[in-house]
């Protein structure tokens, strides 16, 4: 395999055959965590119109509407007043006191329902600017705290007028506690958010750690949502046939030398290497890349291995990137008792993606 490529995490893929994620170790500054909160590419394209609601989960239409309306009012003239906003929220008027009543939506249901769909729309169909808006998975919302410091960014997203985060679930209560903080900033700030998640946010936390220890914070977090519950199976198997079986070794690591911009790695010295690397930047690892190849797929060892395979996976659906992959099923990656844990929605999600990409890959055998 030849780990042949440009400075890590960087710049196009050369022809010299398949590059390894195992040699790229991605840094991203600050002002790049910044201007990346918009939609992925996945879901540039999306909006309320595009969403097809399953008639019979009245749910689905009634969170549109919902939504419509919540990005209708925040055309007006942003709460914090007109002062002229710096790159990094600096100069605004005073902020006004805290609204009464929840100040965003939190979009609750299972994986497949089209949450994230849902979420980009509404950040379309704000009526701002898109520096006055961001979109950002929950990890790289905690870790734009850790670049740039609390107060920064409190600073920074004050100047805009909706933040998004998508994937909401607190896996620590150090994260409990920092959100709920950074959030009712905001909140005074005259930010709305809009978020989405598996746990209704009353219940984030549960069966991961002490939450009762830490139930004033997030009945905090729950006071600023209005929940919308979506109901409804996963579109991505609606109607569509079963995973497609693993290919061989030898067709996986003929198709990444055949496909231009494509990876190829052993699918264990992949997870050794996503420890080493901060999920915050999964999403620059898989820069340039058209396809994941993978050999030697198998079951993760541990849970924590587990967390950082769905993260990538996540990354993965939102750039569009296939996975071809020999081994073992995508359905077979995680335990029972890993499925039946705290964090079994976040798995599950995990299978539904990376089946998706799979069968998105199938063409690159024998192209």
């Amino acid at each position: 395999m030849s780990s042949s490529t440009s400075a890590p995490g960087s710049g196009p893929l050369t022809d010299a055959g398949p590059v390894s994620l195992c040699a790229r170790e991605p840094h991203v500054p600050a002002d790049r965590l910044v201007a990346e909160m918009v939609p992925p590419p996945r879901f540039d394209s999306v909006r309320f119109a595009t969403y097809l609601p399953d008639p019979n989960q009245p749910s689905q239409s009634e969170a549109v509407r919902v939504l419509e309306g919540f990005a209708a009012g925040l055309g007006g003239a942003h709460a914090v007043g007109g002062g002229k906003r710096g790159f990094l929220g600096f100069g605004r008027a005073k902020a006004p006191k805290t609204p009464a009543g929840p100040r965003g939506v939190y979009l609750d249901g299972g994986y497949g329902v089209g949450k994230t769909h849902l979420l980009a729309s509404l950040w379309h169909a704000t009526p701002a600017e898109p520096a006055l808006k961001a979109f950002g998975t929950f990890v790289e919302l905690t870790n734009l705290v850790g670049a740039l410091g609390f107060q920064q960014t409190v600073r920074t997203l004050s100047g805009h007028r909706l933040l998004c985060i998508d994937e909401f679930e607190l896996d620590d209560p150090g994260d409990t506690v920092l959100v709920s903080t950074l959030l009712g900033k905001l909140v005074e700030a005259g930010v709305a958010l809009a978020a989405t998640s598996n746990t209704l946010p009353g219940k984030l936390g549960e069966g991961r750690f002490a939450a009762a220890d830490f139930l004033r914070e997030i009945q905090g977090l729950s006071a600023h949502f209005r929940a919308l519950r979506i109901d409804g199976e996963d579109y991505r198997h609606r109607g569509l046939p079963e995973a497609p079986a693993p290919f061989t070794d030898e067709e996986v690591t003929k198709a990444a030398y055949a496909t231009e911009g494509a990876s190829l790695d052993d699918f264990p010295h992949l997870l050794e290497h996503l420890a080493k690397v901060h999920p915050s930047r999964y999403g620059a690892l898989t820069d340039g890349l058209r396809a994941v190849c993978l050999t030697g797929v198998r079951p993760v060892p541990d849970q924590s291995t587990a967390l950082r395979l769905v993260v990538l996976a996540d990354r993965l659906y939102d750039r569009e990137v296939p996975v071809l992959a020999s081994g073992l099923p995508f359905d077979r990656l995680f335990s029972e008792e890993m499925l039946n844990g705290g964090y079994r929605k976040k798995y599950f999600r995990a299978i539904s993606r990376l089946t998706a990409l799979a069968r998105d890959a199938k063409g690159l055998v024998g192209s």
